[in-house]
C-alpha cells in the first residue's frame, strides 16, 4: 500500500455523534428511505446511509418511541435483521421532508470533514519522478525536453498553460497525465453545508475503486472506512468551449432541491483541464479572475440560491489549453496568475516520421521509407507545409477507408497516400 493511502482513509463513525450532523438530519434523511424504497431490514437500511447499523440504532429506537417507525418482522437476531416500515403518521412526516429536499442517499458528510480530507489527500511535494511521466507518455512520440517541462508543473499542483498550434496534440499530451500510476483518493457521496445537502459523487467523472458493501452485515469489524465516503481515482475532468461561469458554482435541482456540486469541486484531488481555453463563451479574463482566489488561497467560495456562501477547499491542478498566442488571452500581469507555461511545438520531419510508423504499425500497416520521403518531399517541403503530429494519424485513417471501401490491397502506396492527403486537406482551388 502506497504512504499516501496509509496516510488518510475516513475513520468509520462510532456514534452518531461521529456524523458531525445534526439528529434531525439523520432522521429525516432514515424517514425518506422508507418512504421511497419502502420496508427495509436493518442491516439493509444501515448499509444505504453509509453506516454500521450500532450508530442508528439510537435514532430507530427514537423514531420508534415516537411511532413514526415500527418493526414489520423480524428473525429475531435483533434490530439488525429486523424489517422497519413507516406508521401512518411517519410516512406523513417524511412526506413533509421531502418537500425541503428528496435527498435519501448516504448520509452527508460536514464540509468542514470534507475539506480535512481533501488536505490530507494532496500529493507530496515530491510524488512524481521522471520513470512515472514515461510510463505515463509511453503510447506517445515525446522527447526528455517536453518531459522536463511537464513533470515540475505536474508535481507542483499549480496551475498550467499549454499552448500552441493546433493538431500539435495539446489535449492529448494534458490526457495522458490521467495515466499516471497514482493512488486512490476518499470522496464523501453527498456533503452537508449550512443545512444544505451538495451532490459530489458524479459517476460521469469519478471511476468506483471500493467494493459493493450490499453483502455487509453493518458490523463494524467489516467496515474499513467510513461508508459515507467512496473510493475512487483521482478525477481527471474536461470541459471546452462550453465552459460557463455558472458551471463554476454550486448548481441547484428544482426537483430534487439538492445541490450538485462545480466541476472544480469534482475535481478536488485530481485534475480539472479547461481545453481550448479562450473559446469559451466568456472572455478568459472572466474564468481566470473566478479562479485567482482559488488558485492562491486553495480555498473556494460558492453561492447558494438563498444567498449564503459556502467556504470549500480548492486542491485541483488547472491546465488550460489554447490554440491562441497567450498575449490574446489576457495581459502579463493575468498571464502571470498561471503559474506554468509550455508552448507545444510542431515536431521536426524526424518526430513526423517516427509519429506516422507508429501509428502505421498499431493499425497493421507498413510505410515503405521511399514512399514516407517521396510523401514527405511533395506535400511538405515543395509546398511549404509545416509538420502537425496530427497528420499521420489523419492520412493512415483516410487511407485506411479507401482501402475498406475499394477492397485494396492493406498497403501504403505513393498514389494512396495522395488521395488520402487530398481529402485531409483543405485545398486552395477555392480561391480561384
Amino acid at each position: 500500500m502506497r504512504d499516501q493511502e496509509m496516510r488518510f482513509a475516513p475513520p468509520v463513525p462510532e456514534s452518531i455523534d461521529d456524523l458531525g450532523l445534526p439528529n434531525g438530519m439523520v432522521e429525516q434523511i432514515i424517514l425518506k428511505v422508507l418512504l421511497f424504497r419502502g420496508d427495509l431490514k436493518g442491516r439493509v437500511l444501515a448499509n444505504g446511509l453509509g453506516l454500521n447499523y450500532s450508530v442508528i440504532e439510537p435514532v430507530i429506537a427514537h423514531l420508534k418511541r415516537m411511532r413514526q417507525v415500527v418493526v414489520k418482522s423480524s428473525l429475531g437476531l435483533g434490530d439488525i435483521s429486523a424489517t422497519f416500515g413507516l406508521t401512518d403518521e411517519g410516512r406523513e412526516l417524511a412526506k413533509q421532508y421531502a418537500e425541503t429536499n428528496t435527498y435519501s442517499g448516504r448520509i452527508p458528510v460536514p464540509m468542514t470533514q470534507y475539506a480535512s480530507g481533501v488536505r490530507l489527500q494532496r500529493h507530496r511535494g515530491d510524488w512524481l519522478t521522471i520513470d512515472m511521466l514515461r510510463r505515463a507518455f509511453s503510447h506517445m512520440v515525446v522527447d526528455d525536453r517536453v518531459l522536463w517541462q511537464v513533470g515540475p508543473a505536474v508535481n507542483s499542483g499549480k496551475s498550467f498553460l499549454i499552448y500552441g498550434q493546433p493538431g500539435n496534440g495539446k489535449t492529448y499530451l494534458a490526457e495522458a497525465l490521467f495515466n499516471i500510476e497514482t493512488d486512490l483518493v476518499y470522496i464523501p457521496a453527498a456533503i452537508e453545508c449550512q443545512g444544505n445537502i451538495i451532490q459530489l459523487f458524479d459517476p460521469v467523472y469519478h471511476e468506483r475503486l471500493d467494493a459493493d458493501e450490499s453483502e455487509l452485515s453493518a458490523f463494524a469489524s467489516e467496515r474499513t472506512f467510513d461508508g459515507r465516503w467512496l473510493q475512487v481515482r483521482r478525477p481527471f475532468i474536461v470541459s471546452g468551449g462550453e465552459l460557463t461561469l455558472d458551471m463554476l458554482d454550486l448548481s441547484f435541482n428544482p426537483g430534487s432541491r439538492v445541490y450538485d456540486a462545480p466541476l472544480q469541486m469534482k475535481a478536488n484531488n485530481g485534475i480539472y483541464l479547461i481545453d481550448d481555453f479562450g473559446r469559451q463563451r466568456v472572455k478568459p479574463a472572466e474564468v481566470l479572475n473566478r479562479w485567482i482566489v482559488p488558485m492562491e488561497r486553495r480555498v473556494d467560495f460558492l453561492n447558494f440560491r438563498t444567498g449564503g456562501k459556502a467556504q470549500a477547499p480548492f486542491e485541483t491542478f488547472l491546465i488550460f489549453s489554447s490554440n491562441l498566442k497567450p498575449e490574446q488571452l489576457g495581459d502579463e500581469a493575468f498571464l502571470r496568475r498561471i503559474q506554468y507555461k509550455m508552448l507545444v511545438r510542431s515536431p521536426e520531419e524526424p518526430e513526423y516520421v517516427q509519429i506516422f510508423n507508429r501509428f502505421a504499425r498499431s493499425e497493421g500497416l507498413e510505410a515503405d521509407p521511399a514512399v514516407l520521403d517521396s510523401f514527405i518531399d511533395k506535400h511538405y517541403h515543395r509546398a511549404g507545409r509545416r509538420f502537425r503530429r496530427c497528420h499521420p494519424r489523419d492520412v493512415i485513417s483516410h487511407a485506411i477507408d479507401l482501402i475498406r471501401f475499394e477492397r485494396l490491397e492493406l498497403r501504403l502506396t505513393a498514389e494512396l497516400l495522395d488521395r488520402s492527403f487530398e481529402v485531409t486537406f483543405i485545398s486552395e482551388e477555392h480561391d480561384e
